[in-house]
């Protein structure tokens, strides 16, 4: 059995909602075990009463920071020390920072530098620069509904009119609140027809797994989930020019550009028109 990646989970309470934890910890489990969870703010304010029950339903340990002046955030300095410690301790593997501040940008290139694996979660108001300097970003709009759309179809609710408000294609669409949005599929196409054509040889084949790495590392929002589809091999089977297919007795899936006839195939062959029939000529009889 493959030893789990530990991992230190450090949330910003001043930028999360409550009701994304466990969310986020459903999230984390599919990359490792959380070692660390941390959890920074202020919890003299009345504000904070909303978390106790979830903190401890999670077992996640909140972190006293006082704002010491008035307008300025003393929950980032704090996270960013934990981090630095908890990154010399070398008891961990890889870090998740969520917030959705860039105040933690530099910390994330600062782990990665260390060879930390860096996942960060935030809303989709987070700035581009903090996405970025992560290895994958994860929108916390996103994971909350995909977990809902997960339990309604357990309890086999197929017509709560709450799953349409959360489904995934709704949160992946540009939001024209904040001028932020996640990485396009038109930029996803492009990227993937760009990547297949580099391939070299005739078939011009890669395997999906190594397809899905590359669109991480370009784009480190990049989850399947953020276009309405569950599986990686859903959301390819949406462009007309990809082929997936299997090789030998092989049950991994590979991925390759369709060819010219194999999309002529596709298309059903098209009728010819037929003109109207022509009558045919009476005879005539003769007399006797």
């Amino acid at each position: 059995m493959l030893e789990e990646k530990r991992f230190a989970v450090l949330i910003d309470a001043d930028n999360i909602s409550a009701k994304y934890i466990v969310s986020i910890l459903n999230e984390i489990s599919n990359y490792g075990v959380a070692t660390y969870k941390r959890i920074y703010g202020d919890w003299t304010k009345s504000t904070a009463a909303s978390w106790k029950d979830v903190l401890l339903e999670s077992s996640i340990t909140p972190i006293q920071q006082y704002n010491y002046t008035s307008g300025k955030n003393a929950t980032d300095s704090a996270m960013i020390i934990d981090a630095m410690d908890i990154l010399y301790s070398d008891k961990v593997d890889g870090f998740c920072i969520v917030s959705s501040d860039s105040d933690f940008t530099k910390l994330s290139s600062r782990l990665r530098e260390s060879a930390m694996f860096v996942l960060g979660m935030g809303e989709k108001k987070t700035p581009k620069p903090f996405i970025a300097s992560c290895n994958q970003f994860k929108y916390l709009e996103v994971l909350e509904a995909s977990d809902n759309d997960t339990e309604m179809d357990v309890k086999g609710v197929s017509d709560d009119p709450r799953k349409a408000a959360l489904k995934p294609e709704a949160a992946g669409s540009k939001s024209s609140d904040n001028g932020k949005s996640m990485t396009d599929l038109s930029i996803i196409k492009a990227a993937i027809l760009k990547m297949m054509n580099e391939i070299d040889g005739d078939e011009q084949s890669m395997n999906m797994g190594e397809l899905g790495n590359r669109l991480v590392k370009r784009y480190p929002d990049f989850d399947v989930r953020n276009y309405g589809d569950s599986k990686l091999s859903k959301f390819l089977r949406k462009f007309d020019f990809l082929d997936i297919h299997t090789k030998g007795n092989s049950q991994s899936m590979w991925v390759r550009l369709k060819k010219p006839q194999d999309n002529n195939r596709s298309q059903p062959p098209k009728k010819k028109k037929r003109g109207p029939r022509k009558k045919p000529p009476k005879k005539e009889i003769n007399p006797q």
